[in-house]
């Protein structure tokens, strides 16, 4: 695709600009929400509101994006790197397929690896739903429901009701957090409901 196209269309979910590369902190969690997600491209040299300012070196940008992609990224990544000129000035384009080896976590500021996932234009922190989600989405065995009540319960609340989230699903079917959890997951794996998440809550929707 045209790049010069996707910088006028925005930030999006596949898509993230840098101007420069200051954190390897801060990278890793895009990186990898790419990677636990459909991949993902970096425009190094491109502001957020999308002028391109170029890069002043780019190997000091390819050092520290691979820095982050093998030591603070959790299994470690393999950006594809390319160079163009925009406007005559250097943008770095930086590629992350969507990983086999999901989830993938990044390391924080705090010393702790989390597991980032995209949404929108955002890198979000995972819950526990969706990080046993991305564990489970490379497993070749599969999903086996079987419908119990409490299924049957949720599927009822989810055709009068837009939404749930967990609390008010721990409520409905009596069970603690962790119980709703592998629920949740089962359903949200066989395509039954859809996990929404955003920086300040997940909710649960019948899918389709």
């Amino acid at each position: 695709m045209n790049v010069k196209k996707q910088i006028f269309e925005g930030e999006g979910v596949t898509l993230d600009f840098k101007k420069t590369i200051t954190s390897c902190e801060k990278i890793a969690r895009t990186m990898v929400s790419f990677a636990n997600n459909r991949g993902g491209r970096l425009l190094i040299g491109v502001a957020d509101d999308g002028a391109i300012k170029g890069v002043k070196s780019e190997d000091e940008e390819r050092y520290m994006i691979t820095r982050a992609a093998h030591l603070y990224s959790r299994p470690a990544l393999e950006p594809r790197f390319e160079e163009i000129y925009v406007d005559d000035r250097l943008i770095l384009i930086v590629d992350i397929e969507e990983s086999n080896l999901k989830p993938h976590s990044a390391l924080a500021e705090d010393g702790k690896w989390w597991v980032y996932v995209r949404v929108k234009d955002k890198s979000v922190l995972a819950s526990k739903v969706m990080v046993d989600v991305l564990k489970r989405s490379t497993s070749p065995t599969g999903v086996f429901i079987s419908y119990s009540d409490k299924e049957k319960l949720l599927l009822e609340y989810l055709d009068k009701n837009e939404r749930i989230d967990i609390k008010q699903l721990c409520d409905l079917i009596k069970v603690g957090r962790r119980a709703a959890q592998r629920l949740l997951v089962n359903l949200a794996l066989s395509g039954i409901i859809k996990i929404h998440t955003s920086e300040k809550e997940e909710y649960y929707t019948a899918a389709g």
